[in-house]
């Protein structure tokens, strides 16, 4: 596969010559440029990856592990190659510790289903956060629901931080597992995880932590984080949708039953009795997604040639630029102001709708999120309908930030 798009180079990180590998960035909307400030939502794919995906349909489009063909052996090796990619990104002490699944969501059903069904009885608990994705909440009240245990919730304050001081008198003898995430999707705060997964380890409890909005943004090594389960989505790190992983420590998958009966999670299949297959296969039933694996497995790789410490340095600089020159304008109110925080900033103007300021921003070709983001019971907190969030990613600029100020003030003028 040969590509004549440009490759940044570790080290360095020039945001305008990175801005080419993405096709997408360089669309009109509205016969004007495109401001994509959405990336917590999905971010844009770089060629690396769209290349990955064709080149997999085009020349060796074959289902993986069960073929002795030419076709699936080179298919299997590809999927398989992602696999230890993305072991060796996030530092995984062994590759079949990553399991492929559809998403944050998907990983995060399988370890609710799958821990719940076997360790969760009546009256455990399972302790969340307030500023949770809803895909962090409702699995969790599902097995809690079915095994007649209890959710408990860490509480923020209004600046959108956890407030730590309670997480002693929470973590009682009850809890079974702390399910939280590492950034807030819609606050932008990032939470002290390593503070939460030493006292929960000091009571034997373990902890899964949502990735989905950190994992593009900073360095993961899981054997310093030490957390036993942690969970992403690749269209969020600049590969396909419908894929992502689930990195679960060995004791914990082993102990683990399957989440999902079929192909390729057994051994042998009788009408008596099944015997399930080894790690990772145990928790990969039926074909995978393996274009969505080998794309991820690309993503992974641009983000190792762009440098995930160039991306942080360049994506704090941004974040720091953007809430400096949103601040200037007038009757604009932050809705999270965490001192450490990574990828978005959510916020609303005066007495303006977020749907109805994110409609104009729209037109003047700014893409924002507007709403809960799948947040109701933080929005709940706050005591309003959802916010705007402008989020970001390494190849967004200044000059976007300024179009956005400029955007929001035009919004306000309509609106008055």
């Amino acid at each position: 596969m040969t590509s004549n798009h440009t490759i940044p180079v570790a080290g360095t990180l020039d945001i305008l010559r990175a801005r080419i590998d993405f096709p997408l960035l360089q669309e009109l909307v509205y016969g004007k440029p495109l401001v994509y400030l959405d990336n917590a939502a999905t971010t844009q794919k770089p060629l690396q990856v769209i290349e990955a995906l064709e080149h997999y349909y085009k020349t060796y489009n074959s289902n993986v592990h069960r073929g002795v063909h030419f076709l699936s052996q080179i298919a299997t090796e590809a999927y398989e190659i992602a696999r230890r990619k993305i072991a060796k990104f996030i530092n995984a002490a062994h590759e079949y510790e990553v399991i492929f699944t559809k998403g944050t969501t998907n990983g995060i059903n399988l370890v609710a289903s799958s821990f719940g069904r076997h360790f969760l009885k009546e009256g455990d608990e399972v302790l969340i956060s307030a500023m949770e994705h809803h895909s962090n909440i409702v699995p969790w009240q599902m097995i809690c629901e079915e095994k007649g245990a209890q959710l408990k919730v860490i509480p923020i304050d209004q600046d959108g931080v956890l407030k730590m001081e309670l997480l002693d008198e929470l973590l009682t003898d009850k809890v079974k597992i702390v399910a939280v995430t590492y950034v807030s999707n819609t606050l932008g705060t990032v939470n002290p995880i390593r503070e939460i997964i030493q006292k929960a380890h000091a009571k034997s409890i373990p902890v899964l932590i949502d990735g989905a909005q950190a994992i593009q943004h900073m360095p993961v090594d899981m054997q310093e984080l030490d957390a036993d389960f942690f969970v992403c989505s690749g269209h969020k790190m600049y590969g396909p949708t419908g894929i992502g992983f689930l990195y679960g420590k060995e004791k914990w998958l082993n102990a683990m039953p399957p989440f999902e009966g079929g192909g390729d999670m057994i051994k042998t299949v009788t009408f008596e009795k099944t015997v399930y297959n080894e790690l990772p296969f145990k928790f990969e039933a039926g074909t995978p997604d393996i274009s969505g694996a080998i794309g991820l497995g690309a993503a992974v790789d641009y983000i190792n040639q762009t440098g995930i410490r160039n991306i942080e340095t360049a994506e704090h600089e941004l974040m720091q630029y953007a809430l400096d020159k949103l601040s200037g304008i007038e009757g604009l109110r932050f809705v999270g102001n965490a001192k450490e925080r990574a990828g978005g900033i959510s916020f609303l103007v005066g007495d303006i709708h977020p749907y109805d300021l994110g409609e104009l921003l729209d037109k003047q070709s700014i893409a924002v999120r507007t709403g809960h983001h799948c947040t109701q019971p933080l929005m709940d907190f706050f005591g309003i309908p959802g916010t705007v969030r402008a989020s970001f990613a390494f190849y967004n600029t200044k000059e976007e930030i300024d179009a956005l100020v400029k955007g929001i003030e035009f919004a306000k003028r309509m609106l008055a």
